[in-house]
């Protein structure tokens, strides 16, 4: 049998528990971090916190650089102790984190509930993506991540459309909101999720000074070390969709243009009480939420991830990081000359093909040169390179937004400076793949 004709394995039930998990763990998360921008920096009077620009980005750089920054240990301890205990622990943190994040309205306290969740979710992170690559081989690993990535996005998705709508009646409902997706999970790992690491099942796991030991011998490999470091870039870009796109929408983008075709098709389709209802939104300057316009990139994957994965599943993981980058810096560098709905719109299409080929794919090539033994470890110190991402793009965003965008009015510079250092990581990649794998 040639290699174009091997079976696909078939996918286990834990492989589902764990999708199912994501989906739910994702809901909660981006139903509060796809407004969390607008939340931090909206007004006292308005339910938010108040706070400036800068003091945003610190928060969204620190906390997450901390959050996926400790799946180093929590995924070594996962490996030691089993995933479906360390998931249980996970949720017990996550599900008050949620609702508290919503009752402290001072910097020091938000910041100090948010670290909370964020220990919560790096206890999380690394098992579930674990659990992907342990049940996963090479005939199915390239389908099998591209429906996990599918499945992170509907969470992505369906959590900021809630979140949108709840918004609208008072803040604190958006933290409830996610406090109930986060507690569907208790049900899923305690009825359907089987244990998938040897370890823990034999009872005959590694001590904890032996893993912990395990866990510094990964930085002896300098060849992952230097594709982490790289592959930070393209987080540091990509998470401006979270970051700064929201701020910029509210504050510079004219939405208008999206309501108008609304309302020019549903009085085509002759629905025209629809119709005069957005004419009156337009006639009064409402505006689309920031984070429906964002919800587009999540939308886009839901659509065409798996395609995407199947179109790419033969090409190599390298190459398809070096595309998906290119496209993403070209997404984020349109948005230089955008100051309306649906060019923004077409800017986040671009983005969204970006994220489906690099980030799914630089998942796999982790997952395919970890040790069995290690998967989770391994996907821990992948986390490394997201946290570096989170740290950067919180910082930056804080500061280029509040220099060019709010005080020199120059949001376009801002964007160019995003746009170029997506170029900077894919000329690394290329020198990567070109002085690092290809002599190895």
């Amino acid at each position: 049998m040639s290699a174009n004709q091997i079976k696909r394995s078939p996918f286990p039930g834990t492989f589902w528990a764990a999708n199912t998990m994501e989906i739910f763990e994702r809901m909660a998360w981006y139903g509060f971090w796809a407004v969390s921008s607008l939340y931090l920096t909206a007004p006292v009077r308005e339910g938010g916190l108040g706070l400036t620009s800068e003091q945003r980005g610190l928060i969204q750089g620190i906390v997450p650089f901390i959050l996926y920054l400790l799946p180093v240990i929590t995924g070594a301890l996962a490996d030691r102790y089993g995933y479906r205990k360390t998931l249980i622990i996970a949720y017990s943190l996550l599900t008050p984190g949620y609702f508290l994040l919503g009752q402290f309205k001072s910097f020091e306290g938000f910041f100090a509930i948010f670290l909370f969740v964020a220990i919560g979710a790096a206890t999380f992170k690394p098992i579930v993506v674990g659990t992907i690559a342990r049940v996963t081989d090479k005939t199915n690993a390239s389908v099998g991540f591209g429906i996990f990535y599918q499945m992170v996005n509907i969470g992505g998705f369906i959590g900021p459309i809630v979140a949108g709508i709840v918004r609208a009646l008072a803040w604190k409902y958006v933290f409830l909101a996610s406090t109930f997706w986060i507690s569907l999970n208790f049900i899923v790992v305690l009825f359907f999720f089987k244990e998938p690491t040897t370890e823990a099942a034999s009872g005959k796991g590694r001590s904890l000074a032996k893993v912990l030991q395990n866990s510094l011998l990964v930085l002896k490999n300098w060849r992952f070390v230097l594709f982490l470091l790289i592959l930070s870039g393209f987080w540091t870009v990509f998470n401006q969709l979270f970051l700064t796109l929201p701020e910029y929408i509210r504050d510079f983008v004219n939405t208008q243009d999206i309501l108008q075709t609304a309302a020019h098709f549903f009085s085509t389709l002759g629905i025209h009480s629809w119709a005069h209802a957005l004419q009156g939104l337009i006639t009064s300057g409402k505006q689309v939420n920031p984070e429906y316009i964002i919800n587009v990139d999540a939308g886009m994957i839901i659509i065409f991830q798996v395609f995407v994965s199947w179109a790419i599943s033969r090409m190599k993981p390298l190459h398809v990081m070096i595309l998906g980058t290119t496209l993403l810096s070209i997404g984020f560098a349109l948005s230089a000359v955008i100051h309306s709905g649906w060019p923004l719109i077409f800017s986040i299409m671009v983005i969204a093909f970006g994220e489906m080929m690099a980030s799914p794919k630089s998942q796999e090539y982790t997952g395919s040169i970890a040790p069995q033994e290690q998967k989770a470890l391994y996907m821990g110190y992948y986390f490394v390179c997201i946290a570096l991402g989170n740290l950067f793009g919180g910082i930056l965003s804080g500061e280029l937004y509040g220099h060019f965008a709010r005080d020199l009015q120059r949001p376009d510079i801002m964007w160019m400076i995003f746009g170029g250092l997506g170029i900077i990581t894919v000329v690394a990649l290329i020198a990567y793949n070109k002085f690092v794998i290809q002599r190895q």
